[in-house]
């Protein structure tokens, strides 16, 4: 198995990040550096991205697999977009002992159903996927820019979303990664997942809606929502602040024998 890339400071109980489609482990350096003080801070690329490489052939369950690897036991799970998703299915798992999970912009589904409204038309991620193909730096740019609509200092926030692409990810990571919030549908999942869980939404998030974060934590038997105001899509770097503070109260709030009863 090939080992990821990650980093890894800081003292304290173990806590671990896990980034979004298209991006790498520089987009959480900002909030790192107000969590190292308080925890043991592993920051993970997802397979084929950042400096991560990419394993062809193997499947969805195996990249899993060696992302489980890479993270410590025990560890406040902290996942960001697709990287929720991923922390989602790790919490469910066996591999991974996850001691509490926190999802930022996290959606069960990312696509728009009959029965679940609170996703994207299939469409856009078709087109995505589509134009992949012929110009992948088109598409991510295009992404991007989804995620700062709606957000608080949307000209910075790109600023530090483009700065950490500058590593790119393997073509066939990202088409992986589409295929994945394609075809995700993470509810029952959701549904039997016990681990104390914090949802954070944007309350403008063109990516995936607040309805879809509150929808979540309503699934889940212990999960609490927060959403904030004039956020997008990438809080942690519009309402750093905001989302550093509901981080370091985590462990209070969501461990007590009250907040898991």
């Amino acid at each position: 198995m090939t080992a990821l890339y990650r980093e890894s400071a800081g003292r304290g109980p173990p806590l671990a990040l896990l980034h979004g489609w298209g991006m790498n482990l520089r987009l959480f350096d900002g909030l790192r550096a107000g969590l190292e003080p308080h925890y043991a801070v592993t920051a993970v690329d997802l397979p084929g991205h950042g400096r991560s490489a990419w394993t062809p052939g193997r499947s969805p369950a195996q990249q899993l697999e060696s992302l489980a690897a890479a993270l410590p036991q025990d560890a406040l799970l902290v996942g960001w977009s697709l990287g929720g998703q991923l922390a989602l299915q790790l919490a469910a798992g066996r591999a991974l002992r996850v001691r509490a999970l926190v999802l930022i912009a996290t959606t069960p589904r990312f696509v728009r159903g009959p029965d679940w409204p609170h996703g994207l038309p299939a469409e856009v991620l078709e087109r995505f996927a589509a134009q992949l193909q012929s110009d992948p730096q088109r598409t991510l740019e295009e992404f991007l820019e989804l995620q700062v609509r709606g957000s608080a200092e949307p000209a910075a926030v790109l600023a530090e979303l483009r700065q950490a692409v500058q590593t790119r990810a393997a073509p066939p990571a990202l088409a992986a990664g589409l295929a994945m919030l394609r075809d995700n549908d993470l509810r029952e999942l959701a549904r039997g997942l016990t681990v104390p869980t914090l949802v954070i939404a944007g309350q403008y998030d063109r990516v995936t809606p607040p309805s879809a974060a509150r929808a979540l934590s309503e699934l889940m038997p212990h999960a609490q929502c927060l959403a904030l105001p004039r956020a997008g899509h990438a809080p942690f770097l519009s309402h750093r602040q905001a989302v550093l503070e509901a981080l370091l109260g985590a462990e209070q709030t969501l461990l007590t024998p009250a907040a898991q009863s």
